[in-house]
């Protein structure tokens, strides 16, 4: 079989940070990586869980919100991908990941969808763990400009 675009990256060479990953059609894929691959240190479970459901809210209520085509983790647990139309800016793209990010990190109360009839694995959060690496996203991500979003 044909390799797939995002096995062609080397992933030794990846920092955090967000990258366009790929454009097909008229869909941006962004590599939203946040945590080192290879390195031993991984999303755990719970803060990726709880991760998912509160940037996907706050990416599908924002002014973009239309343009949203997929938030999700990546399987390998370094980090997330988010879809959304050609018609958003690569700056748009960064500033809703920054905000999405600093919601996030200041995040109070009931974690949209983690009822039990809501999500399949309701029982499996860490809104402490999420908030932890929202922080440290911020950092990265602080100044982050459309220049930065190409792999090196």
């Amino acid at each position: 079989m044909k390799k797939i675009a995002s096995f062609t990256v080397d992933h030794d060479k990846l920092d955090k940070g967000m990258y366009i990953s790929r454009t097909d059609g008229d869909v941006v894929t962004y590599d939203i990586r946040m945590k080192k691959p290879n390195a031993g240190d991984y999303l755990n479970n719970g803060a990726m869980h709880t991760f998912e459901h509160l940037f996907a809210t706050y990416a599908r209520n924002s002014a973009l919100s239309d343009q949203v085509v997929y938030v999700g983790p990546m399987g390998c647990r370094t980090g997330f991908y988010l879809l959304v139309r050609d018609t958003v800016s690569n700056e748009q793209a960064i500033a809703l990941v920054q905000e999405t990010f600093r919601f996030i990190e200041g995040f109070e109360g009931e974690i949209p969808g983690s009822k039990r009839e809501e999500c399949g694995n309701y029982l499996e959060h860490d809104l402490p763990g999420a908030k932890e690496v929202a922080r440290d996203m911020n950092a990265v991500l602080d100044g982050w400009t459309a220049a930065q979003l190409q792999y090196t």
